[in-house]
């Protein structure tokens, strides 16, 4: 253990605000630059109209910049927010936290759903959302403890290094005798030097004894973070229980509690094993539906991808409760006890790995041309001790990887590395390069917007044909998924606010598979409801799995089987007995549309959020390469004569391969055209006054950024 050093610089002693219906109606604002300490009540129509979690944290943020902000700047915030259901214990998936700022990698509003016990013990501690802006000149901690009602500011010396020794030794530090009774929230080395820094949200495994760790990881939070010079975010609390929200309705939250976990543990077992495998079990899944990407998502497929699946992790996981939250149903946060690296500061010590999920199977493994358990395992414990994201880091780790095996960059730009794909060695080398800010991990680091920028200047790589294999949108890296072969995936990534992150629409296989949206309109539609309530998730703080992953065993036979309207209704039921406010399921819709709308806007305020940044590469619409059009020939050829009318027969691969692209490409953006007609926006992406209106969010800075915008 390190003998670090917390100096109290600030204290402030507080009345904890008395919980109601979900909510304590109060944020609490920390300005590192001052270290002031303000707490503020929430206005009555900001309650009504943003309800809480993501649109909190969107509303403070939006009144912390200018439209000129930029992320490394004083005035950017970091929110953190739970929301009215957040911290229902037993209740599925009831314990997230949302977290908010504006991103290094897109200069946008980003936003990261996340577990762990923070969210629901700073709201129990009495404040609803967070907001931490400013910047200090000297290491910071931060302690909310609610048992003692006191908000603590501390300089720090000599604090571990990385994510898991620091969150680990804070919460013996704060609580010895019940480390149960604290969470953490921590960036790390990798958060300092690269832009997609991720945060790890801790929780205390009282079955093992010990600190776990979800993560915060999309757009670079955890980058602000570190840039402010936080080390860590404490929250400090006791006992919680149904009556922790003061629900407005008990015995009706109680029934509805009890339906959906006693569901989820009677048909799990039999559906997804989420209890046993976590999201592993997708890996065969989308295998078999060629959605798993392999090579910088070239291929979807891949024979290899049985010793990646859930077959093995299966057998790896530590046995044991798994809840990211109390008394949650999936139970699905599973971990690898007693893993010894083969690299990096760990080399040969026992460590718990926490994970790996399947998108950092698919990203760091996969995608990589690895068919590693052990390597994938390394990558996950190093990005979350480093805290970077593993997202980021596979999908920017393919892009090298095509650009290396492609010639347009070498040896002499990577440092004398080579990094095909495959190379597991040399992948870990860049990511402990990433946590030291040292050699080709640097530029890394920086993102596939700005590697591609970097390739093309310093080292005369072709930006066309980066531009076609560079798997970002809006600057943010994909998630996990092959969108080729379904239109409406490629809406929701291409159209999702933040970047091509998958909680806003996940339709491959509505579309793909079942084939439930063959029109635009249809998918359109899809497109506008699915993103509408998967927003509600992170308004409320609440997990999105138990909704559709875990589904009733009629649910096939009811009229709309994608959207699982019995659990729509438990949740509009759940809304409504903790709030007190009779919610019906399309009142959820309408109060995701206000916000949604307000951060389509908020876009805007920022440069951005309209037609020209819904752009994808075109890897993510059709075959960018010749092979690629080769490895599913049979499917591309058919769609060129029964779907498009051409005559293929004199035609080579080269002239299939355009051909098809310029039919792909318009697809796209008549699906664009239909979708923003659905959500009432304009042709260009942006929301009308009627739409404006009709949501309340006609606050006057917002017709001012409409008019400045041309719509009036």
């Amino acid at each position: 253990m390190s003998n670090f050093q917390l100096k109290e610089i600030k204290s402030v002693s507080y009345e904890k605000a008395t919980i109601q219906k979900g909510y304590t109606d109060k944020s609490l604002r920390i300005n590192l630059s001052s270290n002031d300490i303000m707490i503020n009540p929430i206005d009555e129509k900001i309650k009504h109209t943003f309800i809480g979690g993501k649109g909190y944290d969107l509303w403070l943020l939006w009144n912390s910049v200018s439209g000129t902000t930029k992320w490394n700047d004083p005035e950017n915030a970091v929110c953190i927010s739970s929301g009215p259901l957040g911290g229902t214990p037993g209740y599925p998936g009831g314990g997230k936290s949302i977290v908010t700022s504006i991103s290094p990698l897109t200069g946008a509003p980003i936003d990261s759903n996340v577990g762990g016990y923070f969210g629901p013990y700073k709201k129990f501690s009495g404040f609803d959302v967070l907001q931490i802006d400013g910047k200090a000149t000297a290491d910071r901690v931060i302690l909310i403890d609610g048992i003692e009602d006191k908000i603590k500011i501390f300089t720090a010396e000599n604090l571990p290094k990385d994510s898991y020794e620091l969150s680990d030794q804070l919460t013996r530090h704060f609580d010895p005798d019940k480390p149960v009774n604290v969470s953490v929230v921590t960036a790390g080395p990798g958060a300092e030097h690269t832009f997609f820094g991720c945060l790890n949200f801790s929780w205390w495994d009282a079955g093992r004894k010990r600190v776990r760790y979800k993560q915060a990881g999309r757009g670079g939070i955890g980058t602000v973070f570190a840039d402010k010079r936080v080390k860590a975010v404490v929250a400090r609390y006791g006992a919680v229980s149904m009556k922790s929200n003061n629900p407005g309705d008990l015995e009706a939250l109680k029934i509805v509690t009890k339906n959906h976990a006693k569901e989820i543990h009677e048909l799990d077992p039999g559906q997804n094993r989420m209890a046993l495998v976590g999201t592993t079990h997708l890996v065969p899944i989308m295998n078999d539906h060629d959605c798993l990407p392999v090579h910088n998502f070239k291929f979807g497929s891949h024979p290899e991808s049985k010793v990646i699946g859930e077959e093995i992790y299966e057998h790896i996981f530590d046995k044991g409760f798994d809840g990211c939250w109390k008394g949650c149903a999936v139970a699905c946060a599973h971990g690898v006890k007693d893993f010894s690296p083969f690299t990096g500061p760990y080399q040969g010590k026992k460590v718990f790995v926490d994970g790996p999920e399947y998108e950092t199977i698919a990203g760091c493994g996969s995608n990589l041309g690895i068919f590693d358990a052990h390597t994938i395992l390394e990558i996950n414990f190093y990005c979350d001790a480093y805290g970077i994201d593993t997202i980021s880091v596979g999908t920017s780790l393919g892009f090298v990887m095509e650009c290396f095996e492609n010639g347009l960059i070498t040896k002499d730009h990577t440092g004398g590395m080579d990094l095909s794909f495959g190379n597991r060695f040399n992948a870990l080398a860049i990511i402990h390069q990433m946590a030291k800010g040292e050699g080709f991990g640097t530029i890394v680091g920086k993102g596939i917007r700005n590697m591609k920028k970097i390739f093309a200047k310093d080292f005369g790589a072709d930006m066309a044909f980066m531009q076609d294999i560079g798997m970002e949108s809006k600057g943010l890296e994909f998630s996990e998924y092959i969108t080729k072969e379904s239109l409406a995936q490629q809406g929701g990534y291409g159209l999702a606010l933040k970047g091509p992150q998958h909680d806003e629409a996940w339709l491959i296989f509505l579309d793909m598979v079942h084939n439930f949206m063959p029109t635009f309109e249809n998918k359109a539609e899809a497109l506008h409801w699915f993103p509408m309530f998967r927003t509600w998730f992170g308004l409320c703080g609440l997990c999105k799995l138990p909704w559709n992953d875990i589904v009733p065993e009629d649910n096939k036979k009811t009229a709309e089987p994608a959207k699982v309207m019995k659990h729509v209704g438990w949740y509009a039921d759940f809304f409504s007995s903790v709030t007190g406010r009779k919610t019906a399921p399309e009142d959820i819709i309408t109060m995701s549309e206000a916000v949604y709308n307000f951060q389509r806007i908020f876009n805007l305020k920022m440069g951005f959020g309209t037609r020209e940044h819904d752009t994808l590469p075109y890897r993510a619409v059709g075959p960018v390469t010749l092979e690629e059009y080769e490895s599913r020939k049979e499917r591309y050829d058919e769609q060129l004569k029964n779907k498009y009318g051409f005559n293929i027969s004199p035609m080579n691969t080269q002239e299939k391969l355009s051909a098809l692209r310029k039919k792909r490409e318009d697809q796209y953006e008549k699906l664009k055209d239909a979708v923003y007609d659905r959500r009432g926006w304009t042709n260009n992406g942006i929301p009308t006054v009627k739409t404006v209106k009709r949501l309340g969010i006609d606050f006057p800075e917002v017709m001012d950024i409409l008019k400045k915008n041309g719509i009036e």
